[in-house]
């Protein structure tokens, strides 16, 4: 089928897909030592996501550890008993001659501040997503990453998938035409329920305002926790996680969590960055707590050969028109890509080419991406000079921005024209509260 927008040639993509993935040509300085010598790391956050991030960096040297919470932080300290441990990170950096880079498994609302020290001290940075809790703070920490000349990684693990590499693979290889529509659905819902909705579903919690406080858990050193967030008194419903991507203060609901990692399959494949417009759908706004149930249509422009295309994200009880009329398979949650040729449905770990009758002995593009041991691994390779990312905060700063334009869509109740180059939306003020906040007394970018 002929097309204004012709598929790549192989020889051309392989050339576009290998220069994308160039990122960093060698690391940062390490020490002088040589590239086969193990990294000094220090730990930021050491439960939940963040004694996972550590057993994927355990073949290093751990040479520091640092918790608020003390229950936390004793398993680490137990098995890394030589490590210096701290409950302040802030505290890390008064010695940063100890490590060469920081892995940061924080609460989304800190991730910024940590790893913006990091960057600060030309720290090498793996950041657990989403890489910020706003907008102004995913801007700010892509350029410092760019200014710091460090290796730097999101944790959105399904990135090093064969899977999601494959498909990237079949879009930017023509396999379904130019793609000018996407729909990505899941069916989590993390954040305002109604009480049957919550009653329903184990993992759901019916609140409707600021709960009251009780006392802090022993070992938790609350107001640490709280960091730049505006204080409150603690409450069981917000820790331990991931109680506290509900609210406002500290996550953004489902969107900013699962939006990394779905919203990424697209953003990759497509080459997406900033786009021009971004309207949510959904209940009214409640001032604390994010929505289940929400849904963002983003309008991103032509990039190079590749057309114009919409872009919209569903969560919660929302879905796609095509999957309600059983258009395509059911799947929970899943991206599809509408190409001029075909679909693509992709989930985690299968995907499917539709109609299946018109791509029956379709010839696969050979693989462009490599086979990755593991997302930790990417990132430590990189570092020591050996292979690149293929996640680092100039590409996830970008979809992490995005995702929170999602938001702020539906918090300010207006369909919103994005001006990237100057960070500012042109058609209303309403959205400006949302865009970045204010920190606390003693806390900084």
């Amino acid at each position: 089928m002929n097309s204004s927008h012709p598929a790549l040639t192989r020889r051309q993509f392989a050339r576009r897909s290998l220069a994308t993935a160039a990122v960093f040509s060698a690391p940062a300085f390490l020490r002088g030592q040589n590239l086969n010598s193990k990294l000094n790391l220090a730990i930021i956050g050491t439960g939940g996501r963040g004694g996972s991030n550590l057993k994927g960096v355990a073949s290093e040297n751990i040479v520091a550890l640092c918790d608020v919470n003390e229950k936390s932080l004793a398993p680490a300290v137990a098995a890394y008993p030589k490590a210096r441990r701290e409950v302040d990170f802030r505290k890390l950096f008064d010695r940063p001659g100890d490590f060469d880079a920081v892995v940061v498994s924080t609460c989304e609302h800190t991730h910024a501040i940590a790893t913006m020290l990091a960057l600060k001290h030309k720290k090498h940075v793996y950041c657990e997503k989403p890489l910020t809790h706003n907008v102004y703070e995913a801007r700010k920490v892509r350029e410092a990453a760019a200014a710091a000349g460090v290796v730097t990684q999101m944790g959105i693990q399904i990135h090093a998938t064969d899977n999601y590499r494959r498909v990237v693979e079949l879009v930017q290889g023509g396999a379904i035409g130019p793609v000018h529509e996407v729909h990505v659905w899941v069916s989590r819902a993390w954040g305002l329920q109604s009480k049957e909705a919550a009653e329903a579903n184990k993992d759901r919690i019916y609140i409707t305002e600021r709960p009251s406080g009780q006392p802090v858990p022993e070992g938790l050193h609350w107001d640490l926790w709280l960091g730049p967030a505006p204080e409150r008194p603690f409450n069981e419903a917000y820790f331990p996680g991931p109680k506290w991507y509900r609210w406002w203060d500290f996550g953004n609901g489902t969107m900013s969590d699962l939006g990394s990692h779905w919203n990424d399959l697209p953003f990759w494949a497509l080459q997406l960055k900033a786009p021009l417009t971004i309207e949510a759908f959904g209940p009214p706004p409640h001032p604390e707590i994010a929505p289940a149930t929400m849904r963002a249509v983003y309008e991103f422009g032509a990039r190079g050969s590749l057309p114009p295309v919409k872009m919209t994200w569903y969560q919660g009880e929302d879905r796609p028109e095509i999957w309600k009329q059983q258009g395509i398979p059911q799947w929970g949650s899943a991206c599809l890509f509408i190409g001029k040729k075909g679909m693509l449905l992709s989930d985690y770990g299968k995907h499917v080419l539709l109609p299946e009758k018109d791509f029956a002995g379709y010839q696969r593009p050979a693989p462009v991406f490599p086979k990755a041991v593991s997302h930790h691994q990417e990132w430590l390779d990189a570092v020591k000079g050996r292979g690149k990312v293929l996640a680092d905060f100039e590409y996830s700063g970008w979809l992490t921005e995005s995702n929170h334009l999602g938001n702020v869509a539906f918090r300010a109740g207006r369909k919103l024209e994005w001006d990237a180059a100057r960070m500012r939306v042109k058609n209303t003020s309403a959205a400006d509260p949302f865009l970045k906040r204010e920190y606390r007394k003693g806390w900084t970018l």
